[in-house]
């Protein structure tokens, strides 16, 4: 399976099984009142474990954000994205990044797609009923590097 992430406090992933199958969805990650801030990171572990479960992850792609609206948003994307390199390298899976401009480019013709614009294109291109953004842009990145694979 090739799985999809949109890393942030709600991430969007998405999946390629290898019958050809897709599923998607997205997660809150943001921490409850009493709980500690590394609660982000186990429910992260959580959705990769679920997921290798399904089917064996044998490559994942996330969004390669450059740029945070602010620290704390930078933070808690970092800390994720080391969740993720993390649990991949434990396992031998390989990783990458790919840009915020060139997903965006792909799904709609513009790399500075709005978020709407994103959620109508991956309707419309992939008849996904998206339920966010975070969910939209893990399509979006899933069908990209699927279709660079060909």
């Amino acid at each position: 399976m090739k799985l999809a992430l949109d890393i942030g406090t709600t991430s969007g992933w998405a999946t390629a099984f290898d019958s050809g199958q897709r599923s998607s969805g997205s997660i809150k990650l943001k921490a409850h009142q009493f709980a500690n801030w590394a609660s982000r990171m186990t429910k992260m572990r959580g959705l990769l474990d679920g997921l290798h479960t399904l089917e064996p992850i044998e490559e994942v792609w996330f969004e390669e954000v450059r740029r945070h609206n602010g620290v704390a948003a930078a933070h808690v994307y970092g800390a994720l994205m080391g969740t993720v390199a993390e649990w991949c390298d434990l396992r031998d899976i390989p990783y990458s990044g790919v840009s915020v401009g060139t997903i965006k480019k792909f799904a709609t013709g513009s790399g500075n797609a709005s978020k709407e614009r994103m959620i109508s294109a991956v309707k419309e291109k992939w008849r996904a009923n998206v339920k966010d953004d975070n969910e939209a842009d893990a399509i979006a990145l899933l069908e990209c590097q699927m279709e660079n694979e060909k």
